[in-house]
């Protein structure tokens, strides 16, 4: 079973190409992270919000690794974070062109 993480929290800039480019070595800490499949970066310049989507093979890694994220965020002065993890409906998934399910 997949386990979907979601977090998202009030980010006042940089976004975009800026945003990409302060956040570089941290996306490549993150790709190295235990049951990690893969993470989807979400950015709102209208909303002030940033946060990201993670796809973990296990709910344990999926724990481990948003209690580990949210004080890393916390330390960078993030507050008012949002999180969620959900089970993900593979049969459903998979008719709905979900790739991660193959």
């Amino acid at each position: 079973m997949a386990y979907l993480l979601q977090v998202d929290f009030p980010h006042h800039g940089p976004f975009g190409e800026e945003f990409s480019n302060a956040f570089i070595d941290l996306a490549k800490n993150i790709s190295e992270e235990s049951g990690l499949i893969w993470k989807i970066w979400t950015e709102n310049e209208q909303t002030k919000e940033a946060g990201g989507i993670y796809l973990f093979d296990n709910e344990t890694d999926a724990k481990r690794y948003l209690e580990m994220h949210t004080k890393r965020l916390e330390s960078f002065g993030y507050k008012d974070i949002r999180v969620k993890i959900f089970n993900v409906n593979e049969p459903l998934s998979k008719i709905t062109k979900a790739s991660f399910l193959n």
